[in-house]
């Protein structure tokens, strides 16, 4: 049995059986197990508990760690865990019903800061979105028009998204390498508020669903397989397995809750993927494939639509203050999100849904706050990226 084993590691051993405690509460919070059966088993087995209890057992963990117990785990080690327990710790007083501020939630879930844009910033970035986007008229309308040109046909989708994902995974393997028998299976699926999300079922092997509400674009695809499958979410589970959970037994890498630090750089280094992998070719290497498959992807609309990728994500983050921050109305910060993201009414309806939702209202900043800090720590070096990949890091190390 390997040092750090739920037989030899106190501190380790609470703190799991405390993040799959959080997961009877809300099953959504535990995002990822593939730690030892029984445990889960004994936990599941366990009487019910509530959130203040699990807020106190938190609590206890936390104050063990300060006077220095779990001395067979390294500082580094104690330190991830403290700063994990402190996000769950939040996640349990928000399911008792404590008063805690939206921009608390973030910055003791996720370690950042959660932040807001200047009007006259999206003001200008519209006016280079303007002068970049083909076609005369109105810009929303040529927008929408260069959306739909770009629509994937649900008959091409799962083609066009398994020849991406082979070559995305030729890249990642190239530069990073990954686990035999490592795999990833696409599924279509609605009704949901996100775009695509990664299963990580264990023993290397994801399940990614594709969220089919709204058309899926060509000029989007790649990020998404990308940020979900190689070299994102699903090659950072694989490598954290392998490397941490069965090399070096450190079985806190076993699971993935959702609320806890180690989310906002697997969210940073997603998006951070397929800029690593593909560089300045991304237009042209997804463009090729895509067209193979009778799909437009005009590389110079798309590149427009580049453009203006980034300023989308920092609106969302200043959407996310509005509503939470602000007291905003709902319906107001739908109306922002379709003036300054140039959007329609359904695409601002379920992008304000995903920051509605009780689980993920917080979560938006993993993806606000989490790729600029990731870009910046990574400089552009892909072994910084592998770090990204294998170590245990939590924000404060990239800042």
């Amino acid at each position: 049995m390997p040092s750090g084993s739920v037989a030899e590691a106190d501190v380790v051993t609470r703190y799991l059986r405390l993040g799959l405690t959080l997961g009877t509460l809300h099953a959504d919070f535990v995002d990822a197990y593939h730690g030892p059966a029984e445990l889960r088993a004994e936990v599941e087995a366990q009487p019910a508990t509530t959130p203040a209890a699990l807020g106190a057992a938190i609590e206890r963990l936390v104050a063990d760690l300060d006077s220095g117990a779990g001395s067979d785990v390294s500082d580094l080690r104690r330190r991830w865990i403290r700063a994990q327990l402190v996000g769950i710790g939040t996640v349990a007083a928000k399911l008792e019903g404590a008063d805690v501020s939206y921009v608390e939630e973030v910055q003791r879930c996720y370690g950042v800061t959660p932040s807001r844009v200047d009007p006259d910033e999206v003001a200008a970035a519209l006016d280079l979105l303007d002068a970049a986007v083909p076609g005369d008229g109105d810009l929303r309308d040529r927008l929408a028009a260069n959306r739909a040109r770009h629509a994937i046909a649900p008959e091409r989708l799962d083609a066009v998204i398994a020849d991406v994902a082979e070559e995305l995974r030729s890249r990642t393997v190239a530069m990073f390498g990954l686990p035999e028998g490592e795999t990833v299976r696409f599924e279509l699926v609605s009704g949901q508020p996100w775009s695509g999300f990664n299963y990580y079922e264990g023993n290397l092997s994801s399940r990614v669903a594709i969220n089919t509400d709204l058309p899926v674009l060509s000029s989007s695809i790649g990020h998404l397989v990308a940020h979900e499958a190689y070299p994102g979410h699903h090659t950072e589970h694989c490598l954290k397995e392998v490397g941490l959970v069965r090399t070096l037994g450190h079985l806190e890498e076993s699971i993935f809750l959702v609320g806890a630090p180690q989310c906002l750089l697997a969210e940073g280094l997603a998006d951070l993927a397929i800029e690593i992998v593909l560089g300045d070719d991304a237009t042209g290497v997804i463009g090729e494939i895509v067209r193979s498959h009778g799909v437009v992807h005009d590389d110079e609309a798309v590149a427009a639509l580049g453009v203006f990728s980034e300023m989308s994500s920092r609106v969302r983050g200043h959407l996310g203050m509005m509503l939470h921050a602000d007291g905003a109305d709902e319906r107001a910060v739908i109306d922002t999100a379709e003036r300054w993201l140039l959007i329609d009414r359904a695409r601002a309806e379920k992008s304000v849904e995903f920051m509605c939702d009780p689980t993920w209202r917080a979560y938006i900043s993993c993806y606000v706050e989490g790729l600029p800090l990731c870009r910046s720590f990574v400089a552009g070096e892909p072994a910084r990226f592998a770090r990204l990949l294998n170590e245990q890091l939590i924000p404060a190390d990239l800042s």
